[in-house]
């Protein structure tokens, strides 16, 4: 039966009990999980737990007892300096344990003990999510504003629209009356052309008609002769 035993001795006398229970705890301290069997986890959870309790308030008195039962400064300074202020609003429950199967030649339960509040898998900062309530008044009280906000869209959709109408047929108007100036420039020489064949064709028929009167004259002469 299993009266009045309150410590777990592992197999080990009081000395060799303290030293182990203080080196795992350094470890953990250190590495923030260990793996170990689930017996000594649970002794060492017991062990560790109320270290980390005194470790909240950094007193001269508490250094030394934490450092009485751990024997490693440099533990004692990170739990005093580290560890104590992740854990400050925690009340309790700093270690958890996961086993993690049995160990291959001697079939023993194993497991894993971590500090809780060092594993970023589990901790999670997600805001808490808004619960949605069911009121008609709010409903009908905010349904003008979408119809506003759609009405103003549509204006300004619709401007943007005569906008753009506008700058294309300013850009067509444009080359058109750069075609026509091209026009009139081209149609400028065949004009002077034109005139200038003109000219010459009455030039050709003055002359021509003179021709004539010379040999009106002189046919007239020959017959008074």
């Amino acid at each position: 039966m299993r009266h009045g035993k309150k410590i777990a001795h592992l197999g080990r006398t009081a000395s060799h009990r303290k030293a182990m229970m203080a080196n795992m705890a350094s470890s953990l301290i250190e590495h923030k999980r260990i793996n170990t069997t689930v017996a000594k986890a649970k002794a060492l959870k017991k062990f560790v737990e109320p270290l980390i309790t005194k470790a909240k308030s950094d007193t001269t008195h508490n250094r030394r007892v934490v450092f009485s039962a751990l024997r490693n400064k440099y533990a004692v300074s990170e739990l005093f300096r580290d560890i104590a202020e992740k854990v400050a609003d925690r009340p309790g429950g700093y270690t958890r344990i996961i086993k993690v199967g049995s160990r291959m030649g001697d079939n023993a339960s194993m497991a894993m003990i971590e500090l809780v509040d060092f594993n970023d898998t589990y901790v999670t900062n997600k805001p808490a999510k808004k619960r949605s309530r069911r009121r008609g008044g709010k409903k009908k009280a905010d349904a003008p504003a979408p119809a506003a906000a759609a009405a103003e869209a549509t204006e300004e959709l619709a401007e943007e629209v005569v906008d753009t109408v506008a700058t294309e047929e300013v850009k067509e108007e444009a080359p058109t009356t750069d075609a026509t100036a091209d026009k009139e420039e081209e149609a400028a020489p065949v004009e002077e052309v034109k005139s200038e064949k003109q000219e010459d064709a009455t030039e050709d028929s003055s002359v021509s008609a003179d021709q004539a009167e010379q040999n009106d004259e002189e046919s007239k002469e020959d017959a008074a002769e």
